[in-house]
């Protein structure tokens, strides 16, 4: 973890890691290519986000666009694999990556969908984004340069009353035998995605939020199981979910 001051104008990118899923990117929506962990990955981070939304905001359940005449800011987004599904519950999306090629082919997506979605390319902490009524950040933040700066370009794009949701491999013994070793040897995931030293653990989360003024709520483990596949869960051994507000 970086022991810079937390600067939200610091630089959070690394271009080698930039360039690792920039080559990616025409890929990314194929869900039996290299991005395939990530389409499994969707519907489980989609299930936390949306009860998320509704305990937040107090919206509907039932409710198709609970993220009505709001805001959503979605930061390492890849080529818009969450961008659109928030874009379909309502949400007027940015979505914020490092990768030229990943913001060209969520352009390119989301225009063939018919979806009206702002990508931007570039440091979070200096495209001036603010007042965003719900900002997530979807297996980022072991990727970035300096971590309490990315957290706090995150907190400065959050509205006061918004809603922030994180996600990331936690860093133990069993996501280092499983996420590193195992799924990038068996060609789960591409080689160099992950870097088990850069893997956040929640106690230094919540300490990474609490200094950028934020308040985490309970983790929630994303597990996998061969009878279940990818899930929400109470072990947090592998990957968490966690929602944040403003303190």
């Amino acid at each position: 973890m970086s022991n810079a001051t937390p600067s939200a104008l610091a630089p959070t990118i690394r271009p080698e890691e930039a360039a690792h899923f920039g080559k990616l990117a025409q890929d990314w929506w194929n869900p039996k290519g290299s991005s395939a962990m990530l389409h499994r990955l969707n519907p489980v981070r989609l299930g936390f986000i949306r009860n998320a939304i509704d305990s937040h905001f107090g919206t509907s359940p039932r409710s198709l666009k609970p993220l009505a005449d709001r805001r959503a800011l979605d930061v390492g987004c890849g080529a818009g694999l969450l961008c659109e599904p928030l874009a379909r519950m309502g949400a007027a999306v940015t979505g914020v990556d490092a990768a030229a090629e990943n913001v060209a082919a969520a352009q390119a997506h989301a225009a063939g969908g018919g979806l009206a979605i702002t990508y931007r390319l570039g440091e979070i902490g200096v495209l001036d984004l603010a007042g965003f009524d719900l900002v997530t950040a979807m297996e980022v933040i072991e990727h970035v340069a300096d971590k309490p700066a990315f957290v706090a370009a995150l907190a400065a794009a959050l509205a006061e009353d918004g809603l922030m949701v994180l996600s990331t491999p936690n860093r133990t013994a069993a996501a280092r035998l499983l996420l590193v070793e195992g799924a990038e040897t068996l060609g789960m995931v591409p080689r160099g995605t992950h870097h088990w030293d850069d893997f956040v653990t929640p106690v230094e989360l919540h300490d990474l939020l609490s200094e950028a003024g934020l308040v985490m709520g309970n983790p929630i483990g994303i597990a996998y199981s061969p009878t279940k596949g990818l899930h929400l869960s109470d072990n947090l051994a592998l990957n968490y979910i966690v929602t944040a507000r403003k303190g």
